[in-house]
């Protein structure tokens, strides 16, 4: 089983940063890809940033250029740095870890924390 506990969110005016961080625990040997996904009300949830173990990485077209996704593995721990943050970014964030190669199918990321919320107002 891998826990994993996002922090970091909050409120922002529109153009601000925020970093997100998800701390993962248990046994993670077997986690190839975790990624950030939010979902803001009303909407569906979508994918927002994965991360390869080797680094590689994944964004979606609104994002790019704006966030970045890392990972520490020695810490076991999940960024985003998000920044030029928009209105339309305000969701609750959640990371989420897969063991297979990264994709927006959210069924395959067996593992899910339990969002932290952002709000950028205008």
């Amino acid at each position: 089983q891998v826990q994993l506990v996002e922090s970091g969110g909050g409120s922002v005016q529109a153009g601000g940063s925020l970093r997100l961080s998800c701390a993962a625990s248990g046994y993670t040997y077997n986690v190839y890809c975790v990624g950030w996904f939010r979902q803001a009300p009303g909407q569906e949830r979508e994918g927002v940033a994965a991360i390869t173990t080797g680094g590689s990485t994944y964004y979606a077209d609104s994002v790019k250029g704006r966030f970045t996704i890392s990972r520490d593995n020695a810490k076991k721990t999940l960024y985003l740095q998000m920044n030029s943050l928009k209105p339309e970014d305000a969701a609750m964030y959640y990371c989420a870890a897969s063991q297979l190669v990264c994709s927006w199918y959210q069924p395959q990321y067996k593992y899910w924390g339990q969002g932290t919320q952002v709000t950028v107002s205008s």
